[in-house]
């Protein structure tokens, strides 16, 4: 397989991972909104600051509220990591690599595209953004579907599961980290326990209640939460299954074991959390870490199949 080619099926579907995934993080904010008690002021802002974005979205506007926030994370074409943005350069690998991929995915990609762009002002208004995102989080889970049910497990395949779940550690670690914060914040304004509020939605914004009540057989805490996110081996959006299956993907490729010593050190990382206080800064500290060292496997991989570090699309 030509490099240009694996480089693009990696980037297929880390887009359209990210694509879902910024969908389901905007959504654990607005159901916070109709959950929490009203004297509790979640910012919004968070969501900027846990992408890393702060300085692209201060050039860009000057107010930091909802309807912005929502807007740069949603819509805004100056965000390379915005939905509509990861939208289109997902469709824009899909169609230079239709060849090794299964032909109804590319009708799906530019469906999603179309309907994403002529309804964005539905994610952005409130009163009808759980439709608007609850559809474009099944139609990438569709495609997924699709992909999942018809491709050989050849290293097209491979290449593909890669760049799905080191999107997906990357935002599940995201996703922790606005809990945190909001629970944090959240303490601060109120004595009030709102920490079942907050790790409740957290779960349903990875769609994993029902195998958290099935594995944990507790009440929703936050440590627990966070020790099944994180380190579960069975449910698929966990970090610990997505490393598992990354790591499994790339021994099924050449040269792969050039890069399994950091998958394993990542691994331990995980297994070794201490999830006992979410509040605490070692807990935020690690799941910086854990994101910088999916940085540096993303530049492990390309030094090991890509023939560029950064993708021709992007």
């Amino acid at each position: 397989m030509l490099s240009k080619v694996a480089e693009r099926l990696y980037w297929t579907s880390r887009y359209l991972e990210r694509v879902e995934n910024t969908a389901r993080l905007v959504s654990v904010y607005d159901n916070l909104l109709f959950d929490l008690p009203r004297e509790i002021d979640i910012s919004w802002y968070n969501l900027v600051e846990l992408n890393g974005a702060q300085a692209l979205f201060e050039e860009r506007y000057r107010v930091r509220d909802e309807r912005n926030v929502v807007k740069f994370t949603l819509a805004d074409d100056t965000n390379p990591s915005s939905m509509l943005s990861s939208l289109m350069l997902a469709r824009e690998n899909v169609r230079t690599t239709r060849d090794v991929l299964p032909p109804d995915s590319w009708e799906l990609i530019n469906e999603l595209r179309i309907f994403a762009a002529a309804n964005i002002h539905n994610g952005i208004n409130r009163s009808a953004r759980y439709e608007f995102l609850d559809h474009v989080i099944k139609s990438c889970q569709q495609i997924n579907g699709l992909m999942n049910g018809t491709m050989s497990r050849d290293a097209s395949w491979q290449f593909l599961r890669i760049g799905r779940n080191l999107e997906r550690v990357d935002m599940v670690t995201r996703l922790l980290d606005a809990g945190a914060v909001a629970q944090i914040q959240g303490e601060a304004e109120t004595n009030m326990a709102i920490s079942q509020v907050i790790w409740g939605n957290v779960l349903r914004s990875s769609s994993a209640d029902l195998s958290y009540r099935r594995t944990m057989r507790s009440a929703i805490t936050a440590s627990d939460v966070a020790d099944f996110l994180l380190r579960d081996p069975e449910f698929p959006r966990s970090v610990r299954f997505g490393l598992g299956d990354m790591r499994h993907a790339v021994t099924r490729l050449p040269h792969g074991k050039a890069v399994t010593g950091q998958i394993d050190r990542l691994l331990k990382a995980v297994e070794n959390a201490d999830v006992s206080d979410l509040a605490a800064v070692g807990f935020r500290d690690l799941l910086n870490e854990v994101q910088l060292d999916l940085i540096d496997l993303h530049q492990s991989f390309g030094e090991t199949w890509f023939s560029y570090d950064e993708p021709e699309v992007a």
